[in-house]
């Protein structure tokens, strides 16, 4: 009786299209771990030893149960059963499975296992939905599984982007799908909705408990609206695709509403991270992001910086060369990347056309220096305090994060990436920044007064180099009884030291009379 119940739970756990594990009659068997609807359990994985997730109890008029499971950077296995097919099962460190129900169906379960050598700390959850609740992924063309919940994200140094399944419409237990691509009214799938939501994690915190933790925000659809931030709506005739701006070092959770606004219905996909970083790479690892020779190149800009927010003004030829190296840099780094093979690693649509972008950038760029034109000594104290001081917000981001770096990088980024038009560029604004914030905003006041107080009664401007040596010059000539007016030109001195030069390589003469004695 008992291998043939064994036999039983095989044959309908190996049923695709999203069905559950085999219904258990009777007690569970040892080793089955036990899930509530709507519970987060934490669960230790181990590679020899898999698990089987149970769900009992469930409600008649629940039709689909999306089970789903998450890690921080190790990869987990669910599927609907010990033998794993690609249209039955997932891998990653966010993945969940749909469950369709069947009729008079109460129990479901779930495969859990690993691969990975090391134990693997995983939190999941089984959420259940009626019939008018839509089914996320359940118009899947693209992806493996039939019924595919899962959001799939990809990252680079400039952009990240997530992608998605279409849903479709719920139906009872029993029943039909409806059809994704026969019709296209509003009795169809094309009705549905999508809200793209983004949760950012504690700045400078890497940790595998925060993450779970707040993981648990962003499942159910209730959480998900009171926690992340609306980023976009899509709708079932846009590309299920949205990149954002990419955070390296910056844990950052994203979800997908599908909503069916016929109906007042709505499910939650199941939920992905990314830190833009990878936690097992030897270099540059989400431990260790900054390099040595960054952070000290960005502490000695910090240093000059400084120097040119307090005096920058008075040594003019000094912020020459500062301002001078910025915008050089600048130029150089987006010439250099564009034009060679080396790669280094406002959401308004209209900014995302290059040619609007970059005229409102220059407008701005040069809006300032022509409101001040009437005083241009306020004027190059102002740019000495801001940018001055920027550069400490620069050198504090080598060691630890600050949202305030975004500023001038992501107008890198447009520059040096095509596609980063398209991104999304939300940052977190957390107690780090309010600190940095802080710290900027003084120094800059503080530089700006400073020159201020100490610029008053003196020339606008220290005197142009040439102007000083003329009027040098003039004086030279038309006062004799300078001492330099006795200097002689200097052409003549320059043969004067060329003389005395070759005076040193001539052999020297012999001592005494050398001619005879007249007598």
């Amino acid at each position: 009786m008992g291998l043939l119940r064994l036999l039983l739970i095989v044959v309908l756990a190996s049923v695709t299209r999203g069905a559950c594990g085999a219904e258990i009659v009777g007690n569970s068997s040892e080793g089955l771990l036990e899930f509530s609807v709507g519970k987060f359990r934490y669960l230790e994985l181990k590679k020899p030893f898999p698990e089987e997730a149970i769900l009992r109890h469930i409600s008649s008029n629940v039709t689909f149960v999306i089970f789903q499971i998450h890690s921080q950077y190790q990869n987990t296995t669910i599927s609907f059963s010990e033998t794993l097919l690609p249209n039955a099962s997932e891998t990653g460190t966010d993945k969940g499975l749909v469950s369709i129900l069947r009729p008079e169906q109460s129990m479901c379960t779930w495969h859990l296992e690993t691969l990975d050598p090391e134990p693997v700390q995983n939190v999941a959850i089984p959420l259940s939905y009626s019939e008018s609740d839509p089914i996320p992924g359940g118009c899947n063309l693209e992806f493996d599984v039939d019924i595919d919940p899962n959001i799939y994200l990809e990252y680079n140094f400039f952009e990240t982007t997530i992608k998605f399944a279409p849903a479709n419409l719920g139906y009872a237990r029993g029943a039909d799908p409806p059809s994704c691509d026969v019709k296209m009214g509003p009795d169809s799938r094309w009705r549905l909705q999508y809200d793209v939501y983004q949760y950012f994690l504690p700045e400078n915190d890497l940790t595998e408990e925060v993450l779970l933790r707040h993981l648990q925000r962003m499942a159910e659809v209730p959480q998900v609206q009171a926690n992340a931030v609306k980023v976009v709506t899509l709708t079932a005739d846009d590309k299920t695709s949205v990149s954002f701006s990419s955070l390296r070092g910056q844990g950052v959770i994203y979800n997908v509403i599908v909503r069916d606004p016929f109906l007042n219905t709505s499910t939650a996909y199941v939920p992905t991270h990314t830190y833009a970083c990878s936690f097992e790479a030897e270099e540059g690892n989400c431990s260790s992001l900054g390099r040595v020779s960054t952070k000290v190149f960005f502490t000695l800009f910090a240093l000059l910086g400084l120097f040119i927010c307090f005096f920058g003004h008075r040594f003019w030829k000094t912020e020459l060369f500062f301002i001078g190296f910025i915008f050089m840099g600048f130029f150089f780094y987006i010439l250099i990347t564009r034009l060679t093979p080396i790669k280094y690693d406002g959401n308004l649509k209209i900014f995302r056309v290059d040619a609007v972008f970059w005229v409102t950038f220059s407008c701005i760029a040069i809006f300032i220096p022509v409101v001040f034109m009437g005083c241009l000594r306020i004027l190059n104290i102002l740019s000495c305090g801001f940018i001055g001081s920027y550069s400490v917000v620069l050198a504090v981001d080598s060691y630890l994060y600050t949202s305030l770096s975004y500023i001038t990088l992501n107008i890198l980024r447009r520059a040096l990436h095509v596609d980063f038009r398209r991104a999304f560029v939300n940052v977190p604004f957390q107690t780090n920044d309010f600190i940095v914030l802080a710290v900027w905003g003084m120094l800059a006041v503080s530089g700006i007064t400073l020159q201020i107080r100490r610029e008053r009664g003196r020339p606008f401007f220290p005197p142009h180099p040439y102007k000083l040596w003329k009027r040098e010059r003039e004086r030279r000539v038309t006062n004799i009884l300078d001492p330099s007016y006795h200097i002689p030109p200097l052409r003549e001195r320059l043969f004067s030291r060329l003389a005395q030069i070759e005076g040193l390589f001539q052999k020297e003469q012999p001592a005494g009379e050398r001619t005879p004695l007249l007598l």
